[in-house]
């Protein structure tokens, strides 16, 4: 074509970068084509000679971990108190979600939950009091993720509380979880009036034993099914378990009636789990966890089995180097806000929540569930397209966990640190929203992208060790 011709055809600009100069080009009145394309992100070219050397190796890694990570079986097998089964839990032992962090770094909601708990443990009798004791070297921190356990939004886990036991039978690991108390103002999200602590004591007088004599009258719930057939439902299984909850409902109703005498505590509980369609997060998030952590300490092998927030730092962790975090900043998600709250009121990303994105779930699996990013002002081809980004970043695709509008495709599975890196490509993962002050509770629900700043560190660690 001679170059004058170009001016007789119908031309289009061709974006890329931010997608508002598109928006520009056609307000005034011209064609445009945004392509969403980023440049590398930028890493010591040393890095990259290291881990291209050892491409095969790795490779190979990465599909053992891939390999473990599908034929995990998690199970519901009991319940018990955090101090009688969660590993190194000790009475002075406040368990939080993400990475490590000392009390003078902690956010609001954190922070918030800590009060709570000390009030709950009955360590202290108010706010002030607990908050000076949570401040002293009476009390140690750690996190969720290092004591075989995990915990959503602030993943306040104290001795006294019940856990659920989930068994990854094909390994023999095992991850526990509290019990899911609801929305809004809550512990989980920072909340510590008495009416939080008023439903947590009902929860471990009332709940927990019907619960407990349930499960132990059934021997084990099979999880991987329940989500399986969730996802099939409607369910992402991160921001959305209505269908999961449901189905842990049927399985677990039967039971209770079977094995509980008092009719009005009975009823009580099953009406406490019916209007919580959240119930099944705290099950979704320990099968997820004891999935991914057999597949810890595989050398060589760059798959992510940690995704996690502590409301201050996002941190990873890889197959490949063991328990060690890899941290950045934590973001602020994009959410809708419940009446009265705004952006300005958000607390950045936390949670551990997004193990189910690890394992392929939660934003990976988002396709399944297009109602979610509806929530947020998103159309369903936007749900798609997001899960379709996911697996460029991913070693496989789920032999269990399937998407019915993908033609039951499997989901995105083992998130490689190399894929992230060279496509500037990270996670998408849905959440809650915490309000930034302690006490407050939850202010709103939406997505986000975790940023690329830990698994830049990722990446050199990876690479370090390599070595």
């Amino acid at each position: 074509m001679a170059i004058n011709d170009i001016f007789n055809k119908d031309l289009k600009v061709i974006n890329t970068g931010i997608e508002s100069f598109k928006e520009n080009i056609e307000h005034a009145g011209a064609k445009a084509v945004h392509v969403d394309w980023k440049p590398p992100v930028d890493i010591d070219p040393k890095v990259w000679e290291t881990i291209n050397a050892k491409e095969g190796i790795i490779n190979a890694a990465n599909e053992k971990a891939l390999e473990i990570i599908l034929n995990g079986k998690p199970n519901l097998i009991g319940m018990d108190l955090a101090k009688n089964v969660i590993p190194g839990m000790k009475p002075n032992l406040i368990l939080h979600s993400g990475p490590p962090i000392k009390w003078e770094r902690m956010c609001g909601p954190t922070r918030g939950a800590i009060i709570g708990a000390l009030i709950y443990e009955g360590m202290a009798k108010t706010p002030e009091e607990a908050e000076k004791l949570a401040a002293s070297d009476k009390i140690e921190y750690a996190p969720c993720h290092e004591h075989d356990t995990v915990g959503p939004m602030a993943g306040i886990v104290s001795a006294s509380m019940p856990v659920f036991i989930i068994k990854n039978e094909e390994y023999g690991n095992q991850a526990y979880c509290t019990q899911n108390e609801g929305l809004g103002k809550v512990l989980r999200y920072g909340a510590f009036s008495k009416e939080v602590i008023t439903r947590l004591k009902w929860m471990d007088d009332v709940m927990y034993p019907i619960l407990k004599k349930a499960i132990e009258s059934l021997k084990k719930i099979d999880l991987k099914n329940i989500i399986a057939q969730a996802l099939h439902m409607g369910d992402e299984v991160h921001n959305r378990n209505r269908a999961g909850t449901s189905l842990f409902y049927r399985t677990i109703a039967p039971a209770i009636i079977k094995t509980s005498d008092d009719k009005q505590n009975m009823a009580d509980v099953l009406d406490f789990i019916n209007g919580n369609d959240h119930f099944f997060l705290n099950l979704s998030m320990p099968a997820a966890k004891a999935t991914l952590d057999a597949a810890m300490n595989i050398p060589n092998s760059s798959v992510v089995l940690a995704l996690s927030r502590n409301g201050t730092d996002f941190g990873i962790r890889l197959a490949g180097t063991g328990e060690k975090w890899f941290t950045g900043k934590a973001p602020l998600p994009d959410a809708l806000f419940f009446p009265g709250f705004t952006k300005e009121d958000a607390n950045p990303d936390i949670g551990d929540s997004a193990i189910t994105e690890t394992v392929g779930l939660g934003g990976f699996a988002i396709a399944a569930s297009p109602a979610i990013v509806q929530f947020v002002g998103g159309s369903a081809q936007d749900a798609v397209n997001y899960t379709l980004a996911m697996y460029e970043i991913s070693v496989g695709e789920n032999n269990i966990y399937q998407i019915p509008y993908l033609n039951f495709r499997g989901t995105p599975t083992g998130i490689d640190v190399r894929k992230v890196i060279s496509k500037n490509l990270t996670p998408f993962i849905d959440t809650g929203v915490a309000h930034k002050d302690p006490g407050v509770g939850q202010v709103g629900a939406g997505v986000l992208s975790a940023p690329i700043e830990p698994f830049k560190n990722a990446i050199v660690g990876f690479a370090n060790k390599l070595k």
